[in-house]
């Protein structure tokens, strides 16, 4: 499998993949050609879906790999609430970065599959176990070009613009394997004319660079561009950071990527969140220059969310790190719903107030909650800007004729 997606990389023109259900490869267990769907060996043999799904998972640094076999290629998403898309593409189930604070586990996508994820990689529960599985979708990219290919209609709403955003419940780049699904869905639906929204935690989406500049080239005749890649960002004290996401590359290297990927003419936007209660204005002011400095389209903020069955774990998690301030102002915003509210518009005000003076458009997210806890004129300016639609320029998807 590696060999044949590092083979679709080399070809002259970075759209041009291998297609390999139309390879005739055989499966490596039992020797019948690859016509359907089919997955790999962790080390990295074609199977047969059926060979693929009676594997054993593979433990490696504490993660089980494995097969994921979900039917789901395209997904509706509710996410253009917050303007990021309409649809989304999770290229595995879970996710070896383990933030803590993460809303996914929480999600019917691991809560209603419990049993699959205990039969497939020994998962005992979905939540307490988020970050020790990663189970792949090897051949989304044949499902998908052929998904594409009889697609009727496309949902385009005002505020998620007909966007398809990779990865929304795991994270598209987190190793190799999970990037080459990536970019091979990021090829067919660009080469297609639908826009996509790439969001990751790790500096290895630099290496797509290739991809992305022809999304571009694609995007010349069009109102809009077709790519735009982000990375999720709260602060830049990496050993904070580290204390809640455990398994993810450092901020500082995030950053960096997201520079290279600007520098190459790639629009590029941030994930301000979840910020912590222990940030200052300061640091929001150092953050926000930073961001400036990308040339970014558009920084969406949003302050940690205390009301996750899984914030017990982050405040844990803060603790045995040694974070013990971190910890001390999550048990206050947890403990204290006026102390969290407080925060909240604190932090949004500083957002906004600081893009305004480095020139960079701050999308923040209030939370519901939050607007319910406030003044009547306050919740009516909160709700103004959590139904605004991002500043960015994306380009309307190519309907199926």
């Amino acid at each position: 499998m590696d060999a044949i997606r590092e083979k679709s990389r080399k070809k002259g023109d970075p759209l041009e993949r291998i297609d390999v259900l139309a390879t005739g490869h055989k499966c490596a267990s039992c020797g019948n050609e690859i016509a359907e769907r089919f997955s790999a060996t962790y080390q990295g043999d074609i199977l047969c879906w059926e060979c693929a799904i009676d594997q054993e998972s593979t433990t490696k640094n504490g993660v089980e790999h494995t097969t994921d076999p979900a039917k789901v290629v395209l997904s509706e998403s509710g996410l253009y609430h917050k303007s990021l898309c309409d649809y989304v593409i999770n290229v595995a189930t879970g996710c070896s970065h383990g933030c803590k604070f993460c809303y996914v586990p929480s999600t019917p996508n691991i809560t209603a599959r419990q049993d699959m994820l205990s039969e497939q990689a020994s998962v005992s529960d979905g939540q307490t176990d988020w970050g020790s599985y990663l189970l792949y979708r090897d051949d989304l990219p044949e499902r998908l070009a052929r998904k594409l290919g009889r697609k009727q209609k496309w949902k385009t709403t005002n505020r998620g613009r007909g966007v398809v955003m990779i990865s929304s419940g795991t994270d598209c780049y987190q190793d190799r394997r999970a990037a080459q699904i990536t970019r091979g869905c990021i090829i067919e639906l660009i080469s297609r004319g639908f826009p996509v929204r790439i969001l990751t935690r790790s500096p290895a989406v630099a290496r797509d660079i290739d991809v992305f500049q022809r999304g571009i080239e694609l995007s010349e005749k069009r109102d809009g561009e077709l790519i735009r890649v982000g990375s999720s960002i709260p602060c830049l004290d990496d050993k904070q950071v580290k204390a809640i996401e455990p398994g993810a590359p450092p901020p500082s290297a995030r950053l960096e990527a997201l520079r290279k990927i600007s520098q190459a003419g790639i629009p590029v936007y941030v994930s301000m969140s979840p910020t912590y209660p222990t940030q200052t204005y300061e640091e929001f002011d150092n953050l926000i220059e930073e961001f400036a400095n990308l040339d970014a389209e558009v920084v969406f903020q949003e302050p940690i969310n205390p009301r996750g069955g899984n914030f017990q774990m982050t405040i844990k998690a803060a603790e045995e790190a040694g974070k013990d301030h971190l910890a001390d102002e999550l048990k206050k915003i947890s403990n204290d719903r006026e102390y969290w509210v407080k925060y909240s518009i604190q932090q949004m005000q500083w957002a906004e107030e600081l893009g305004a003076k480095h020139d960079v458009d701050v999308h923040v997210w209030p939370d519901k909650q939050v607007i319910k806890s406030v003044g009547e004129s306050q919740a009516k300016s909160l709700k103004e800007q959590r139904t605004a639609v991002s500043p960015e320029n994306i380009a309307d998807p190519s309907l199926p004729s």
